[in-house]
């Protein structure tokens, strides 16, 4: 085996294929590290059991999504962007520099999250290219971290889903159960810290403060996007949009297992 890491988790399942018990935490960080190791050349990854550990194939896509809408818009070389809430993994500067070779600034709002992501950058020697910044203000998510000199072609975000620790908790109940593990409630491999997991108002309360701060440096990036994982909120993300007055305003379906997403990008220029 590439990665002998993972060995101990590996079995085979009754259909004979190999896989691991996706409700272990450690087996499913194991497996991320083993992809990154194999396909991107990534030779350290760590971060504590607390952060979100992601599913590599879903912020691959994303990344992917994102290059798509650039060349479309003629934005090819010399491309930065703006990660928010990179989180203690880095995850998407890793795979943005590593694909495609853009530049990324990464922004959080926990200093240990940024520590995690700070080793992660030196080990893998990819200072030059990703650089961080901390958020002062949890109440702001632009504001506070973009400089008046800054110029980024795209912004990323993986918003908060939840409005509170106890709809997070409840939400990774039904998964477990959905894998058929019961009683483990406190092994999350669906862990993740309070500003990972929830925001006061949940996703939409988000994903609005975001977009008015968006028309605050509409001249300083091309294409703002966002995940957004509730579908209902659509109509009122592009009704508010309009109000705000992006001049074009995309939805992107993005699937990956069970879990069915959308991109939201809005350019003011």
């Amino acid at each position: 085996m590439a990665y002998p890491e993972l060995s101990p988790f590996v079995f085979e399942n009754e259909f004979q294929n190999k896989t691991i018990d996706f409700s272990n935490p450690v087996a499913v960080k194991t497996l991320n590290k083993a992809l990154l190791f194999k396909y991107y050349d990534i030779k350290y990854w760590d971060f504590p059991d607390s952060n979100l550990c992601p599913p590599i194939p879903g912020r691959v896509d994303y990344i992917h999504y994102i290059a798509d809408l650039l060349r479309t818009s003629g934005i090819t070389s010399k491309v930065h962007v703006l990660d928010i809430g990179t989180g203690a993994t880095c995850i998407y500067p890793l795979l943005g520099y590593k694909y495609y070779a853009w530049r990324f600034v990464g922004t959080d709002i926990d200093k240990t999250s940024l520590k995690c992501a700070k080793e992660i950058i030196a080990k893998n020697n990819l200072s030059e290219n990703l650089s961080l910044r901390f958020q002062k203000d949890s109440a702001h998510i632009l504001e506070g971290v973009v400089n008046k000199v800054d110029e980024f072609s795209v912004t990323m975000c993986n918003p908060p889903f939840y409005k509170s620790e106890q709809e997070a908790q409840e939400a990774t109940e039904r998964k477990l159960k959905g894998l058929n593990k019961k009683g483990h409630q406190q092994v999350r491999n669906f862990s993740g810290k309070s500003n990972e997991l929830w925001y006061k108002g949940g996703e939409k309360a988000f994903i609005h403060n975001y977009l008015y701060e968006s028309t605050l440096f509409k001249d300083q990036c091309i294409w703002f996007t966002t995940l957004v994982s509730k579908k209902d909120l659509l109509k009122g993300i592009q009704d508010s949009l309009k109000k705000l007055g992006a001049s074009k305003i995309k939805i992107i379906d993005m699937g990956q297992g069970n879990k069915i997403s959308r991109i939201v990008a809005w350019t003011f220029q």
